[in-house]
């Protein structure tokens, strides 16, 4: 019999799980491991609010690559409807939370099932430590809890922002300072006409003027970043770009024309840039493995801001809200570097250099969200599991401090470079090795990929045994 430990019962490793059951002799049996109190959701899906819409249509969020209008299907049979909408096409963009109900509702079905009674198990709690005993490992949890296993995949999701540089610790300790954006807390206690100020301008930023504005908040929203990018919207009407080419470059700087020329020439045509990225999907993680190490590093250091803000859309709704906040008035975005947060019960004060005059500004408001991306350095992540990986060896971070390093069967490296035969990670953990692994198909992609791959590694039981 072989145990395997999914460490994470988000989207990802819930996902997993069923790609395992699949494909895995009925002997393996598959414990899934969660520090929140619901499977199947992660911060992204736990969202209660019904104004925070997926970013992707619903026609691309199928759980199931061979059943790409499954989730369609699922929302059509439910009663009562869970949207507005009773006949949802693959152009919907559905409230977040209504996905993570059907993982959720995926993982009962599961359970369901007489031949899943002895294979899938469900254990809350936080797991602390991971400690490799011979031929097994003992997954160690909160309150002195172990599991022993054969394999261990690591799905961790995404961990809270790093705290702004340069600010002092006392500020980030204060009751004006939220360091996580999902915190329960984050806008509590808050008057409706209180400046506030949020750090980034992506898509967690996004989500909080949308909660900002659900809760009838009437006073100035500020968004701070380097360069004061917002996400673009999805144009379900982008038209048919002209075909493609039969080769895609892959060096940066070639690449980069070629998407250029590629928009031009759509635009002349009636269709929209949108569809020239979306072209890509399908090749980005083929496209990043041929970048040589200082592509990667360019790319990161001058090209992903704008990447991020193409590649990862909004729907339409949601814009429309987010420029009617910013015609107003309401929603005002500033491009610079942040120097410092000072002061707290009479106003804190943001001060920055604004980043195309340079000239020194501030802001006063009453208080500070850290928007900024969720923390990928791991060496920087207080978390205990993540230390005690690193401290014992097991892992190290990749090269680009975008998360672990791990191979292409999403193997982790230890601290010499060894690659594990029992140790693995999916999801925005493995960004370094993949680069697009946040959204829902990328991350389905991965799992089939994994479960397969972990099936080939997994004899069947001899049967007379």
């Amino acid at each position: 019999m072989t145990a395997i430990a999914i460490v994470g019962a988000g989207f990802s490793g819930t996902l997993l799980a069923f790609h395992l059951l699949r494909r895995t002799p009925h002997s393996t049996q598959i414990h899934l491991i969660e520090r929140n109190s619901r499977f199947g959701h992660g911060a992204a899906y736990s969202t209660g609010n019904p104004s925070h819409l997926l970013n992707v249509p619903a026609g691309r969020m199928s759980a199931f690559h061979d059943r790409p209008t499954h989730f369609i299907d699922w929302l059509r049979d439910q009663e009562p409807p869970p949207i507005d909408q009773p006949q949802p096409s693959e152009s919907t963009f559905v409230p977040r939370r209504i996905f993570g109900a059907y993982i959720r509702n995926l993982l009962k079905q599961e359970l369901r099932r007489p031949e899943n009674a002895d294979r899938l198990h469900l254990l809350h709690g936080d797991v602390l430590e991971l400690n490799d005993q011979g031929d097994r490992q003992v997954v160690t949890l909160d309150r002195g809890r172990t599991v022993t296993a054969d394999m261990t995949i690591l799905a961790i999701g995404n961990f809270p922002p790093e705290a702004p540089p340069g600010v002092e610790h006392d500020f980030l300790d204060g009751n004006c300072y939220r360091a996580d954006p999902w915190a329960p807390e984050t806008l509590s206690n808050l008057s409706s006409t209180a400046p506030v100020l949020l750090i980034g301008t992506g898509l967690t930023t996004v989500d909080l003027v949308i909660s900002l504005l659900d809760q009838g908040h009437t006073g100035p929203i500020h968004a701070l970043s380097r360069r004061g990018l917002l996400p673009r919207q999805h144009d379900m009407a982008a038209g048919t770009p002209p075909p493609v080419p039969r080769a895609l470059p892959t060096h940066l700087v070639t690449l980069t024309h070629y998407l250029r020329q590629r928009a031009r020439s759509a635009k002349v045509t009636g269709c929209s840039w949108q569809p020239i990225v979306d072209e890509l999907r399908p090749f980005t993680v083929d496209v990043w493995t041929a970048f040589s190490p200082e592509e990667r590093q360019r790319f990161l250091r001058h090209l992903r801001p704008w990447w991020d803000v193409h590649r990862h859309r909004i729907a339409p709704a949601v814009a429309a809200r987010i420029e009617d906040a910013r015609a107003s008035g309401q929603f005002q975005i500033h491009a610079g570097r942040l120097h410092s947060l000072s002061g707290c019960f009479e106003g804190v004060t943001a001060a920055f250099r604004r980043r195309f005059t340079g000239e020194e500004a501030s802001l006063t408001v009453q208080r500070v969200v850290n928007c900024s991306g969720p923390g990928c350095d791991y060496d920087r992540i207080p978390h205990p599991l993540v230390r005690n990986l690193l401290d014992t060896g097991l892992v190290r971070p990749d090269p680009l401090r975008l998360g672990l390093d791990v191979t292409g069967n999403c193997a982790l490296k230890d601290t010499s470079g060894a690659i594990s035969r029992r140790l693995f990670a999916i999801g925005p953990v493995t960004k370094g090795a993949f680069w697009e692994m946040t959204a829902v198909p990328d991350i389905r992609r991965q799992c089939e990929f994994l479960a397969a791959h972990i099936a080939t590694l997994i004899k069947p039981a001899s049967p007379d045994k």
